[in-house]
């Protein structure tokens, strides 16, 4: 571990780039049919055998597209709000935008829009998210510190909770009721390429509004002052980060449901090796997210006793525990 803490940031970028397109390439070979390295690679380009084309490319590769997306944003925003706040616990769910996203989801399978149309959920799930955002702004635009911000994302993230909660309880069927939990839970299974130019488009738009802000948040870690002094325009970078979260993290859960732990943890791993410094750590946060999310998720692909696991749940198995070690470890610096 020592070593590792010594190593160049460039060495660091490189391992992590090395898990995910590890990670990247079991995704792609393992399932319920195993494929090999040939076949994976021919299957690719489509000069596999019809079956095994439609494996890799209209099955396999949408489903790891999306889990290297949905990791990379939750971890990289999650960077970005801990350097933003000066909070190491803060996470995407903190502005209040991913209990938003559900509840819209929740809301249009009440509804039972979902027989419509198969946009039904993601559609409400990016409305509700946007709301959530101007409901940010309105209420934090005037006094946009970061203890204002945090308050008024935890006052949307449980009235977000609360309504999520009275439309379960007056959902008309228990199998509603399951249909709204099973989403919640999260999962990437069965997602296509259609879910990819749906959510594609926020999470990019999310992803470039970070550009420039690695300066601004390394400042920021000196405090508002200092910040302000070395030129940086504090309040206008706030909402740059908050805006890009909103963008990205709503389109991600809009598509994949509730993924807890990932934007919390992600973070905190890599700081260990990298240091205290938020902007240091946004791509290989990134990196190392889109890794780990993809690995849940082949946990998930393992059929139990019990039937498959959701992907939010094997997060929160693997990332609860990890984040307590953390804690643990780094308890007294935290004082």
């Amino acid at each position: 571990m020592t070593g590792l803490m010594n190593l160049p940031k460039s060495v660091i970028i490189i391992i992590c780039l090395a898990l995910a397109l590890g990670t990247s390439w079991m995704s792609l070979s393992l399932g319920t049919v195993s494929l090999t390295s040939a076949e994976v690679w021919r299957g690719l380009w489509g000069q596999a055998d019809p079956a095994i084309n439609i494996i890799v490319q209209e099955l396999r590769l949408p489903r790891l597209i999306l889990g290297l997306m949905a990791g990379a944003t939750l971890a990289i925003m999650g960077a970005a709000l801990q350097g933003l706040l000066r909070n190491p616990l803060a996470d995407p769910g903190v502005i209040g935008i991913s209990a938003s996203a559900s509840l819209g989801a929740v809301i249009a399978i009440y509804f039972g829009w979902t027989a419509v149309s198969a946009y039904a959920v993601p559609v409400m799930a990016m409305s509700m998210a946007g709301v959530a955002t101007l409901i940010l702004f309105a209420l934090a635009m005037r006094d946009s510190s970061a203890l204002t911000l945090i308050l008024t994302g935890i006052g949307i993230s449980s009235l977000a909770t609360a309504f999520i909660s009275l439309v379960m309880n007056i959902a008309p069927t228990p199998g509603s009721v399951q249909d709204m939990v099973m989403w919640m839970l999260g999962s990437l299974e069965n997602r296509t390429i259609t879910d990819l130019w749906m959510a594609g488009p926020f999470v990019l738009a999310g992803w470039l509004m970070l550009i420039g802000t690695s300066r601004g948040l390394d400042a920021l870690s000196l405090g508002e002052d200092a910040a302000h002094s070395l030129g940086i325009n504090v309040t206008r970078m706030r909402w740059q980060i908050i805006l890009g979260s909103a963008l990205s993290v709503g389109a991600i859960v809009s598509v994949c449901g509730g993924i807890g732990f990932v934007g919390l943890v992600v973070p905190h791993m890599i700081r260990s090796f990298m240091g205290s410094a938020p902007g240091r750590i946004l791509l290989p946060s990134a990196l190392l997210g889109g890794a780990i999310l993809v690995g849940a998720d082949m946990v998930t692909r393992a059929v139990t006793d019990f039937g498959s696991l959701r992907l939010g749940v094997v997060t929160a198995i693997i990332g609860a525990p990890v984040f307590l070690l953390i804690v643990y470890r780094t308890r007294d610096s935290m004082r």
